[in-house]
C-alpha cells in the first residue's frame, strides 16, 4: 500500500546554515549564555528550561535590534526555495518544525512562498522587562524531554500506517523525532547519531541533496 510523504523540517542549522539562537545570544547576551548553552547541549537541563533562561538574559527593548541583526545575519542553505517549490509541485506535505522563536523565525522565512506551510515554533512575550519565551507546542503525555517545541508530538499526529514520516535536521533537538520517523535526512550531529543508532537515513549539505533523496523516496513509498 502506498503512503503519503510528510516532511518535518528543522529550521536552525537546517534551513539556515547556523543556529540563530546561538548567534543572537552571542551578540546580545551577557557571558552567562555560554554556561547555559553547554548545559543544554550536554542535556543537563532541558531545551525548554535552557532556552527560556537564555532569553531571560535579554531585555525586551532589544526586540527590533535582534530582528534586524538576525535577518541580516542568517544565511539560508542553498536550494531551500527550490525545495519548497518541489514539495508544492509534487504534493508533498511540508511542515517547518523549529525550536526557534516566532519573532525571528517568521521574518527570516518571510521571503519564501510558505503560505501553505505550517510553521511550528516557540512563542515570545515582550511585555516584561526581559524576553519571555512561550510554549504553544510543548510536550504531550508521551514525551517527558521538556522539548519546548516538541517535534515528536507533531510527528505522532501522523499515522505511520498511512504516512511515510521524514525528519530533516541537524542537531540534538531533532534526535527524538528521528528515532520515531520512518526516514531521516541529516547533517552534522544528527547524521552522526543516525549512523550510530542505525536509523534509515541519508545525509545532506544543501537542499538539492534533500530533493534528490525525496525523489528516490517518492518512487519507493508513494
Amino acid at each position: 500500500m502506498s503512503k503519503k510523504l510528510v516532511l518535518f523540517c528543522d529550521f536552525d542549522g537546517t534551513i539556515t546554515e547556523k543556529d540563530n539562537i546561538v548567534a543572537i545570544v552571542k551578540k546580545f547576551a551577557p557571558p552567562e549564555w555560554e554556561a547555559l548553552t553547554e548545559q543544554i547541549l550536554s542535556q543537563k537541563i532541558s531545551v525548554q528550561e535552557g532556552v527560556g533562561k537564555l532569553f531571560q538574559l535579554l531585555p525586551s527593548s532589544l526586540r527590533q535590534n535582534i530582528v534586524d541583526y538576525i535577518v541580516n545575519e542568517a544565511t539560508i542553505r542553498p536550494g531551500f526555495a527550490d525545495f519548497v517549490r518541489f514539495c508544492r509541485e509534487e504534493g508533498i506535505e511540508l511542515l517547518i518544525t523549529s525550536g526557534g522563536i516566532d519573532f525571528f523565525v517568521k521574518p527570516i522565512l518571510a521571503p519564501f512562498d510558505l503560505d501553505h506551510v505550517p510553521i511550528y515554533c516557540n512563542g515570545s512575550d515582550f511585555s516584561g522587562e526581559n524576553i519571555t519565551i512561550t510554549w504553544p507546542h510543548s510536550c504531550d503525555e508521551h514525551c517527558t524531554n521538556g522539548c519546548g517545541m516538541c517535534k515528536t508530538t507533531i510527528i505522532r499526529r501522523y499515522d505511520p500506517a498511512t504516512h511515510y514520516r521524514v525528519v530533516i535536521g541537524d542537531s540534538i533537538t531533532d534526535l527524538a523525532g528521528a528515532k520515531i520517523a520512518d526516514f531521516v535526512i541529516a547533517r552534522s550531529f544528527l547524521a552522526q547519531k543516525a549512523e550510530e543508532l542505525q536509523l534509515s537515513h541519508s545525509t545532506f549539505a544543501t537542499f538539492h541533496d534533500v530533493i534528490a533523496t525525496l525523489t528516490q523516496l517518492k518512487q519507493e513509498v508513494v
